[in-house]
C-alpha cells in the first residue's frame, strides 16, 4: 500500500470499466484522484464511495475548453498534478465501404484528439510539479491490423505514435509517457459485442479468457507510480497473449 502516496492522479473515462477499478486502485495506494467523465451520475456515486480524497468533474475529453477546465479542477482542489491516465475511449466498427465519415470523426475526437488534448494540458502542471507519468490507454488493435475496425484501429494506432513522440519530447521536463495496450476486458464497452465476435476473439486468446479491469488498473498502477521511474515510450501489452 501507498505507492502513490502525496501524488495527484486524473483518470479519464473514469466512472466505469477500467477508468473505475484504475480510480479504485490509485485511492486504495494513496493517491488523490479527480474522476473524469461524461456519466456523471457513475462519477459522482464514485467519487463518493471513495471520500474527500476522489473528486468527480464532468469533462468530455474531445473539448480543448473542458481540458483547460479540467486540469484546473484538479489544481483548485488538490494542488498539483502528478499521474494523467487518458483511459477514455469509445468503439466502433464497420466494413470500411459503410463506415460513415460521421462515426469515424466521432472516434478520431474521442479516441485520439482526446489522449493529444490530455498530453499537452498535462504538460505545465507536471512541469510545474517537476515531472509526473502520462499513461495512454491505447489497445491491442494499436498494434496489429484489425478488419472491420478502421476508424477504432486509426486512433489507436495513433495513441501509440503519440506516446513515443511525446516520451522523447517531455523527458527534458521528468515526463515519462508509456502506453498500454489491452486485449479482450471484460468491460462495459465489451459486453454490447456479439456472442460469434466474442467466441472468436477469445479463441485467438491463448489464456482463453477475458481479462479483468483490475488487471490493467495493476499495469496503470506500476505505470504511475515510481516503481518504472526509468521506464518511458514503453507499449506495455496485456492481452492474453493474442498479439504474439
Amino acid at each position: 500500500m501507498g505507492r502513490l502516496d502525496g501524488k495527484v492522479a486524473m483518470v479519464t473515462g473514469g466512472a466505469r470499466g477500467q477508468g473505475e477499478a484504475e480510480v479504485r486502485l490509485f485511492a486504495a495506494e494513496g493517491a488523490r484522484v479527480v474522476v473524469c467523465d461524461v456519466r456523471d451520475d457513475e462519477g459522482k456515486a464514485l467519487a463518493a464511495d471513495l471520500g474527500d480524497d476522489v473528486a468527480y468533474n464532468r469533462h468530455d475529453v474531445s473539448s480543448e475548453e473542458e481540458w483547460d477546465a479540467a486540469i484546473s479542477f484538479a489544481l483548485e482542489r488538490f494542488g498539483r498534478l502528478d499521474v494523467l491516465v487518458n483511459n477514455a475511449g469509445i468503439a466502433g466498427g464497420a466494413p470500411i465501404a459503410q463506415h460513415s465519415l460521421a462515426d469515424y470523426e466521432r472516434l478520431v475526437a474521442v479516441n485520439q484528439v482526446g489522449v493529444f488534448l490530455g498530453i499537452r494540458a498535462a504538460i505545465a502542471p507536471m512541469t510545474e510539479a517537476g515531472g509526473g507519468a502520462i499513461v495512454n490507454i491505447s489497445s491491442g488493435a494499436g498494434l496489429r491490423a484489425t478488419k472491420y475496425m478502421i476508424g477504432y484501429a486509426a486512433t489507436k494506432y495513433a495513441v501509440t505514435g503519440m506516446t513515443a513522440a511525446a516520451a522523447l519530447e517531455l523527458a527534458r521536463y521528468g515526463i515519462r509517457v508509456n502506453s498500454i495496450h489491452p486485449g479482450v476486458i471484460d468491460t462495459p464497452m465489451v459486453a454490447g459485442t456479439t456472442p460469434d465476435a466474442m467466441k472468436s476473439m477469445l479463441k485467438a486468446t491463448p489464456l482463453r479468457r477475458m481479462g479483468q479491469p483490475e488487471e490493467i488498473a495493476r499495469v496503470a498502477l506500476f505505470l504511475a507510480s515510481d516503481e518504472s521511474s526509468y521506464m518511458t515510450g514503453a507499449h506495455v501489452v496485456v492481452d492474453g497473449g493474442i498479439t504474439v
